[in-house]
């Protein structure tokens, strides 16, 4: 008989998605079981469409619950929720296997309110729900949120918005404005959102609303018909300057904003343009601007986040199987790079290798002398190397190529040359950064190393192929995007990374990939470890 499980979990949204783990464990462990979950009635559209979940039982009151749960048969009861009232269902109803996650509510109290910290804090929630399978025998082998593990009407809209509906199902004078002025990382994973709108309304006008520096690289997009640039610190600076650029955005009379930048600004100037449906994150600054507003999870990568704003458009939205790759390439910006690396005494059969050590915060970058290290290493497998970066990045770059013998093109591309020379690279090794999202893009197998920032923040190379390497630190991660030093002092999260496992991971990606390609691209490798 198929093992019956309860799953309780009568928390916020954010706590309801997070449980989206366990179930895809319990069903790769028992692939006959079936999954009930017991949520407050304002989640119960989300928990019904999350992966692994085949019934939703909305929690209207305690004895209506318990009803419910004697007449279910259960096998199992996991009570991710561990107050009173999940206690009293769990005496009462007699389910007869019983796992509870450890809430440490008390701890969770005293550094609060006394600030003293404790060890069982460090633990995300996820780690405590999947610890709780452990009573059970149910191995781990997923801990991450995937865009399809949670739906159905996910979206939510603030109290008292009315949420307009896609005139005409999206006809072809539908406009709608993606807004996203934030770094070339965030800018470059917001393609992908642009790509999967236009196969979900293909008659619609896509703008972009997006800073000057990264104005390029959605102009180059085959999916984005315009492009408007916010010059937030420039003439569209302070609330004067954000006022002309609402007014410029009102006059093009679009019918749908997309979201993807959680600040409060770009909430407002969607309002101000009188966009009538205006979809964005929970955890939007300007989320009581929105109508509607798409959970928001850090343990999903923030490609997915991004196209999670879909789904209010396109409920069942999943990520494509060529998902990982959505920068197209440029025939006449390839033969012109593959010309420069010519003159440069780099032949057209030798494999090249992309370094770039560099980053707009300091304790995202890893060692120069270890890069420099990392070089050599190359060089002397037969690899030929070459430093990316922007014109900050040259005295850096400059010393690293002397030290360790490699080209030197930092400052010497633009965002669309250097998209051309990535194309023509066997591997890029990179720090935390935009570039590594570029490479990812193109699908070139990308090295990353990761110092103050983790995978729990969305941000790692999204797709098959890709590495990480990083240390395992309570310390980590000490902020969202790095800082200028290291909080603790030490730089562990660096220094640790040695320049021979660097090399080693390097080498044993090359060692794995076939012949180049006509265009000097390469196959994307199996999936990588870690």
């Amino acid at each position: 008989m198929p093992n019956r499980i309860l799953v309780i979990r009568l928390s916020s949204l954010g706590d309801v998605i997070l449980t989206a783990p366990v179930y895809k464990n319990l069903k790769a462990h028992w692939p006959d079981c079936r999954i009930s979950v017991l949520v407050k009635p304002a989640y119960a559209g989300i928990a019904a469409g999350m992966s692994g979940v085949d019934e939703v039982i909305p929690f209207t009151g305690l004895l209506s619950a318990l009803r419910r749960v004697e007449a279910g048969g259960f096998t199992h009861l996991l009570d991710l929720h561990s107050n009173f009232r999940s206690w009293l269902i769990r005496q009462l109803c007699a389910v007869p296997q019983v796992s509870v996650y450890r809430k440490d509510a008390l701890l969770r109290r005293l550094f609060v309110f006394l600030r003293l910290p404790f060890p069982a804090l460090e633990r995300h929630n996820v780690e405590r729900y999947l610890a709780a399978l452990a009573a059970w025998d149910v191995p781990v082998r997923e801990r991450w949120l995937s865009l399809g593990d949670y739906g159905g009407p996910g979206a939510t809209a603030p109290a008292g918005a009315d949420r307009p509906q896609l005139a005409g199902g999206g006809g072809g004078s539908f406009r709608v404005l993606i807004l996203q002025s934030a770094f070339l990382g965030d800018s470059l994973l917001t393609l992908p959102l642009a790509r999967d709108l236009k196969a979900i309304l293909p008659d619609c006008r896509v703008t972009v609303l997006t800073l000057p520096k990264t104005g390029a690289l959605f102009k180059d997009s085959p999916h984005v018909d315009d492009v408007v640039l916010d010059d937030k610190r420039g003439i569209h600076r302070g609330p004067r300057g954000t006022w002309r650029l609402a007014q410029n955005l009102r006059r093009r009379k679009f019918d749908l904003a997309l979201i993807p930048h959680r600040s409060l600004r770009s909430a407002v100037l969607a309002r101000l343009a009188g966009i009538p449906r205006r979809i964005g994150s929970a955890a939007s600054a300007g989320r009581w601007l929105l109508t509607d507003a798409v959970p928001f999870t850090w343990l999903m990568h923030d490609l997915e986040r991004n196209l999670a704003l879909l789904q209010p458009l396109q409920p069942g939205i999943r990520p494509r199987p060529d998902e990982s790759v959505f920068v197209a390439r440029d025939a006449q910006a390839t033969q012109t790079i593959g010309m420069r690396l010519r003159e440069e005494g780099v032949a057209v059969d030798e494999r090249l290798v992309g370094l770039h050590p560099g980053s707009v915060w300091a304790t995202k970058r890893w060692l120069p002398e270890r890069f420099a290290a990392l070089a050599r290493g190359l060089r002397a497998q037969g690899l030929r190397v070459v430093l990316v970066g922007g014109e900050s990045d040259r005295e850096l770059c400059g010393r690293i190529a002397e030290d360790g013998g490699a080209l030197d093109w930092s400052g010497r591309t633009d965002l669309m040359e250097l998209k051309a020379l990535m194309g023509r690279m066997c591997l890029f090794v990179t720090n935390d950064s935009g570039p590594m999202h570029l490479a990812t893009g193109l699908g070139v197998p990308t090295l990353a190393i990761f110092g103050p920032t983790t995978r729990e923040l969305g941000f790692f190379p999204y797709g098959a192929g890709h590495r990480v390497v990083e240390k395992d630190l309570a310390c980590r991660p000490c902020s969202l995007h790095g800082g200028k030093a290291c909080p603790a002092g030490h730089f562990l999260c660096m220094r640790l990374i040695t320049a021979e496992e660097v090399l080693a991971q390097a080498l044993e990606m090359t060692a794995r990939q076939g012949e180049p390609s006509p265009e000097g691209g390469r196959a994307p490798l199996p999936e990588g470890t870690r």
